[in-house]
């Protein structure tokens, strides 16, 4: 593999939050950055040297994305086929297509983790309202419903709960297909960033802790405070789901640690993830900057802990009613820094920005940035 050099300009297909800090990470590394969006003022926008507005299933819109960049990397997966194929013409794109095949269908996505030996829940994959029902029998009182396609942030998912009525239900999921998941008796949360060269090499990130509110992440610390063993088996599983996969650049694997310790892999993501955020005070190198080495093969960084940090999501509600939130209260808290992703639009469960605390351990991290967002 040949590395591409600082200079050479780097193509991302998304421009959301997770589009913008790859951009900021990219520019002190020398590096052109060009985005291909729906949004032609997306929250990258004004951080990049061109915005390709464009739907992210748009062939058109990918080849001229990709025709001005010497590489293509991903903040989101919902891409097209066809679009990256199109891109694909034009410039290498990592992670490419035969990853997203697995990733972008829950279905196919359980069915991979499945069939090479990783570790899931119970499950069943359901296309009618019959099979919602069997489902529901087999897996009990409780059991997950995930669309099969889209949806993130508690979009597209819900329970299942004795009495439900199946066919109403199956209409209100669109009839669509869908993921039925047995509940599990969790202890924990937790998630694995790997990043990966395409020439092979790979660094696994220690874990992070999440705690979800309504399917959406709340908090997370880094390092995650579990004990070593389990901190081992978690790395290693993750970079075994990666080698797997063979993907170039970022994966993030998250995993539920069930009350007898056992890891089950939840679902896989192949991009930058809300959860290593606060990688950009915890680690040496964070996920951002180590997302723009993998793709390019470039040496990857260190990522070792610093000093242990925490993140606090700031969603839509903190908006509420016109009311300016009190980020001078927030960050009055030692140890807290604020980042807004450049959104206008601040409606109920959209990701407006996050507050980082960092602290001498865990636990005191969490508890800065839960005070910080309680000041708000």
């Amino acid at each position: 593999m040949t590395a591409i050099l600082p200079g050479a300009t780097i193509g991302i297909l998304g421009g959301g939050q997770l589009g913008r800090m790859l951009a900021l990470a990219a520019r002190p590394l020398g590096f052109g950055v060009q985005v291909l969006d729906p949004d032609p003022r997306c929250a990258a926008s004004p951080i990049v040297d061109r915005t390709v507005a464009g739907s992210f299933d748009d062939p058109a819109a990918a080849a001229s994305l990709a025709s001005q960049c010497q590489v293509i990397t991903l903040e989101i997966e919902k891409i097209g086929r066809d679009a990256l194929a199109a891109a694909e013409r034009h410039a290498p794109v990592r992670p490419g297509g035969a990853v997203l095949e697995v990733i972008q269908d829950r279905g196919r996505q359980k069915q991979w983790l499945a069939s090479h030996g990783f570790p899931v829940t119970p499950w069943r994959l359901v296309t009618s309202a019959t099979e919602l029902a069997e489902a529901a029998a087999a897996l009990g009182e409780g059991a997950f419903v995930k669309s099969s396609f889209g949806g993130y942030d508690g979009r597209g998912q819900g329970r299942l709960h004795r009495g439900d009525d199946f066919h109403e239900l199956w209409t209100d999921l669109g009839e669509v297909p869908c993921v039925i998941e047995q509940a599990v008796d969790l202890e924990c949360e937790i998630s694995v960033l790997v990043a990966r060269r395409p020439s092979g090499s790979r660094a696994v990130y220690p874990p992070a802790l999440n705690h979800h509110e309504r399917h959406i992440l709340t908090w997370s610390v880094l390092p995650a405070p579990i004990d070593p063993d389990l901190t081992r088996r978690a790395q290693a599983l993750a970079g075994d789901v990666a080698e797997a996969l063979a993907v170039e650049g970022l994966l993030v694997v998250e995993l539920f640690v069930s009350r007898d310790r056992q890891l089950l892999v939840n679902e896989l993501a192949p991009r930058p993830h809300n959860s290593y955020h606060e990688s950009e005070l915890a680690c040496v190198t964070n996920q951002f900057e180590q997302g723009i080495r993998a793709v390019c093969d470039l040496p990857l960084g260190s990522t070792a802990i610093t000093r242990p940090a925490a993140i606090h999501n700031l969603l839509g509600e903190v908006w509420q009613r016109g009311r300016v939130p009190d980020f001078a209260a927030a960050l009055a808290v030692n140890g807290v820094t604020l980042r807004l992703y450049g959104k206008g639009d601040p409606r109920p469960g959209r990701k407006m920005g996050h507050l980082t605390a960092s602290a001498e351990t865990p636990e005191l991290a969490i508890e800065r940035v839960r005070a910080a967002f309680a000041a708000l």
